[in-house]
């Protein structure tokens, strides 16, 4: 997997190319891991990974083990599948899974119209 990284002031882009699984968990968190303190933001543009399996539900919803930094992670460029895993897991448990606070530009639950 190719992992480009971009960092603008406080704010960092994350770019994976390819699949999300757990073998791929390890890099992605290190990759976190090594960005500078004074990063703040961390932006997920996933618009090249088709298929992302729990990893990356752990990957965006489970803040990291190190000892660095709280940064709020944010996603863009969600494809299909794991737009829909992002969906379905809300649906199950949206207190675990907020998606208000990984996806700004989505309206919170109760502001949702109700599904058919």
């Amino acid at each position: 997997m190719n992992i480009t990284i971009t960092i603008d002031g406080t704010c960092a882009r994350i770019r994976p190319c390819g699949e999300i699984d757990f073998n791929i968990l390890p890099p992605l968190r290190a990759a976190v891991d090594a960005l500078p303190p004074k990063v703040t933001d961390v932006q997920w543009d996933l618009a090249l990974t088709p298929f992302m399996d729990v990893a990356g539900l752990h990957l965006l919803f489970t803040p990291a083990t190190s000892s660095g930094p709280q940064r709020r992670a944010t996603v863009t460029g969600l494809r299909a599948q794991p737009l829909s895993l992002l969906l379905m897991a809300a649906d199950v448990n949206p207190t675990a899974f907020d998606l208000c606070r990984l996806l700004p530009d989505v309206p919170p639950a109760d502001l949702r119209p109700a599904t058919p």
